[in-house]
């Protein structure tokens, strides 16, 4: 549990100069399309640093709840327009009831349709979508990014943002360099190409990183009562993979260490993991792994199956 300040100085320091050298050669290459490959690059440093404002809101970088607070708010209003309230609300609900479906925000049926329960109610376009929501799945994702920014402002009005004038200050600064710098650097074409492929992969990026730990994992309802570690395990799964995988995940491939000890520094999960599975493999508790692709088809067949009903009724007579 103890803090890891030599791994998180490294880490900010190296995504912090990817940030500055990407938004560096945006402003070297010029009006050009060689920028949509620049728009690639950046999404998937906008993610990274999403995934250090993760942890910050974890206070797994900062004892002090201000410095986190502070960092949080840098990392992700002013670099990459995301509220930090707002997330920091969302994730501490879904921390505590995951895959609850009464509970957790991360399975609301918005467009998506996590269990038949929800496949049986839906109306509009969710009910539309549930039909073949495993086929545009990935597609949705592209949608993902825009989402994050419109709910972050969204968040403003509500009183689940604290310090609601700082985070709108943050916000707007990052809208208007952001919008300011491309629309001043390009051509309006490009500048809308480049905006479009950059929130698209940014969204992509993020939702290939979330969809691996719970996607496809039993969900709660109502009185569904569980005590913490089954609550937390049984609801999780752990993605098998290396160092590389570790980086590029953020650390979340631990999501069943991450969700048992959500304090506990990103680069010390591998080494919990052999202790929580053996303890669970003592009480007999279920501890689910699998591999990256395995993951995502798991989380697909999942989708598919919620929309068998929804696919059967679409095709009766009448």
């Amino acid at each position: 549990m103890e803090r890891r300040p030599g791994h998180y100085a490294v880490r900010s320091v190296l995504v912090g100069a990817a940030f500055a050298g990407g938004w560096a050669a945006f402003l070297t290459i010029g009006d050009s399309w060689y920028q949509l490959a620049v728009a690639v690059l950046l999404a998937a440093v906008f993610a990274q640093i999403g995934l250090l404002a993760h942890d910050l809101a974890h206070r797994q970088v900062f004892r002090s709840r201000r410095s986190s607070e502070i960092a949080g708010m840098l990392a992700g209003n002013l670099a990459i327009g995301m509220s930090y309230g707002w997330w920091m609300d969302k994730h501490t609900r879904h921390h505590a009831n995951p895959n609850h479906e009464d509970h957790d925000p991360d399975v609301s049926p918005d467009f998506l349709l996590w269990s038949r329960e929800q496949a049986a109610q839906s109306r509009g376009l969710a009910r539309f979508i549930g039909r073949r929501q495993a086929y545009l799945f990935f597609p949705l994702l592209t949608l993902e990014g825009f989402n994050l920014h419109l709910s972050s402002v969204r968040a403003l009005a509500r009183p689940v943002v604290k310090r609601r004038g700082v985070e709108a200050s943050l916000l707007a600064a990052h809208a208007i360099l952001y919008v300011g710098a491309l629309f001043t650097v390009l051509s309006p074409g490009k500048a809308v190409a480049f905006l479009l492929l950059h929130q698209a992969v940014f969204g992509v990026y993020l939702g290939c990183t979330f969809a691996p730990n719970h996607k496809g994992m039993p969900t709660l309802r109502g009185e569904d009562k569980l005590d913490f570690l089954r609550r937390q395990v049984l609801t999780s799964r752990n993605v098998r993979g290396g160092r590389m995988l570790d980086a590029v995940l953020g650390g979340l491939n631990y999501q069943i260490e991450h969700h048992l000890f959500p304090s506990m520094p990103m680069p010390n999960l591998r080494r919990a993991q052999p202790i929580v599975r053996a303890y669970c493999e003592e009480l007999g508790v279920d501890y689910l792994e699998s591999g990256i692709v395995d993951s995502y088809a798991q989380a697909l067949r999942h989708l598919h199956d919620v929309g068998a009903p929804l696919r059967a009724r679409a095709g009766a007579p009448g």
